[in-house]
C-alpha cells in the first residue's frame, strides 16, 4: 500500500492561566511537528526524536508519549493498532510548562482516529485526550486553538472557545534553565483553600473569561491575579517570587502569569515586547539562571494536519521570533 507522509503540526499552550487553574488555557505560535514516515505491521512501531528533550527520550516506543496516547485510545476504541514508523521534531521546551506532553497527547489520539477512518468527532476527540491527559486546559487550547475554557467532572468534557487575541497583542514567555516538575508543582499546592481565597478566585476568574469574551483587555491583570496556585508554585524557581510583580508594572503589559505548572513565565502585552522581555531577562539573571525567551502570538488555529512534508515552518506573521539565551536580549 501506497502511503504519503502525513504531518502534524501542534501548537505550544499555556495553562492554568492565572486564575483559571485545571481551567483556562491558550494556544501559543509555537510548534512540535509528528511525522509518520510509512505504516508498519499492526503493533510494530519505530520512533525517533529531535530537538528539545531528545536527549531525554529513548528510541523505545514505549517511552513515546506519542506512541502510548496512540495505544491508548486505540484501546478506548476497541481499535487493533496500526504499526507506523514516527519522527519528533520538537521545538517546544521540555518539561518547562508549555505543554510539550500535551502536543504528544493530541497528536497520538489524532492518529488513532485517522488511521482507523474511524472521523471521530471533535467532542469525542477531546474527551478521550482529557482522559489520557488528566485534565483539559491543555489539551483543549492544544487541539483546538486559541482560548478555552473547560470543564471536566472526570467523564465527560463542556468547553467554550473565547475570542482571539488582538493583532497587536504579543506573548512574551521566559523559560528558565530549571524545570519543574508536574508532581512537585502539585504537591506544593495547600490541601485546604481559605475561604476568602477562593472568592477571591471565583471573581478573577470570572472577570478574565468575561473581559476576554467581550475584549475589556484592560481588565486581564485583575483577571489574571490567583490566590489558589501561582503565590506556592513561585517558590519552586529561582526569580518566581518577584517576576510578575516586576513584568506587570511595565508599560504595555496587560496581564502576567506562571505558564502551566512553571518555571515559564508569560506576560501578555501590547505593543514593544521587548521592554517586558528585558525585565525578564534581567529578573532570571539576577537569580542566576539562564534563560530562553520567546515573543509569539496567539495561535487560533491549533493542531493540524496535512499530507505531506516538510510541514509548513512557523512563519513570521505568526509571532514566531529567535529565541534569546543567557540573559542578554
Amino acid at each position: 500500500m501506497s502511503w504519503v507522509p502525513l504531518a502534524l503540526r501542534v501548537p505550544a499552550t499555556s495553562a492554568n492561566l492565572g486564575s483559571g487553574f485545571d481551567t483556562l488555557g491558550m494556544a501559543l505560535s509555537l510548534y512540535n511537528v509528528f511525522i509518520v514516515r510509512e505504516l508498519r505491521e499492526n503493533n510494530d512501531f519505530a520512533c525517533t526524536a529531535v530537538g528539545e528533550g531528545a536527549f531525554d527520550l529513548t528510541n523505545d516506543p514505549s517511552d513515546n508519549m506519542v506512541i502510548s496516547s496512540y495505544l491508548k485510545a486505540c484501546e478506548l476504541w476497541g481499535l487493533t493498532p496500526q504499526g507506523f514508523s514516527l519522527e519528533c521534531h520538537n521545538v517546544i521546551p521540555f518539561c518547562r510548562g508549555l505543554g510539550s506532553s500535551s502536543t504528544a497527547v493530541v497528536a497520538g489520539v489524532a492518529l488513532a482516529d485517522r488511521l482507523s477512518g474511524r472521523r471521530t468527532d471533535e467532542a469525542e476527540l477531546l474527551r478521550v485526550m482529557t482522559l489520557i491527559e488528566g485534565h483539559p486546559d491543555n489539551v483543549a487550547p492544544c487541539f483546538l486553538g486559541g482560548m478555552v475554557v473547560s470543564c471536566w467532572d472526570g467523564k465527560e468534557l463542556r468547553f467554550v472557545k473565547l475570542p482571539p487575541l488582538p493583532e497587536d497583542m504579543y506573548v512574551v514567555a521566559a523559560v528558565p534553565d530549571v524545570r519543574v516538575r508536574t508532581h512537585d508543582a502539585r504537591n506544593a499546592l495547600p490541601r485546604d483553600v481559605p475561604f476568602g481565597d477562593a472568592v477571591f478566585n471565583l471573581g478573577r476568574a470570572a472577570l478574565l473569561c468575561a473581559a476576554w469574551a467581550t475584549r475589556q483587555w484592560d481588565l486581564l491583570s485583575w483577571g489574571m491575579d490567583d490566590r489558589l496556585h501561582q503565590p506556592f508554585r513561585s517558590r519552586l524557581f529561582p526569580g518566581g517570587e518577584v517576576i510578575m510583580d516586576r513584568v506587570r508594572s511595565n508599560t504595555g503589559c496587560v496581564g502576567v502569569a506562571i505558564s502551566g505548572s512553571g518555571p515559564t513565565v508569560v506576560a501578555l502585552v501590547r505593543g514593544a515586547p521587548s521592554p517586558v522581555a528585558r525585565e525578564m531577562c534581567r529578573t532570571f539573571s539576577e537569580h542566576g539562571v539562564d534563560s530562553q525567551f520567546f515573543v509569539l502570538k496567539g495561535c487560533a488555529e491549533g493542531m493540524t494536519l496535512q499530507e505531506s512534508w516538510p510541514a509548513q515552518a512557523p512563519r513570521e506573521e505568526d509571532g514566531y521570533y529567535e529565541t534569546v539565551r543567557g540573559g542578554r536580549l
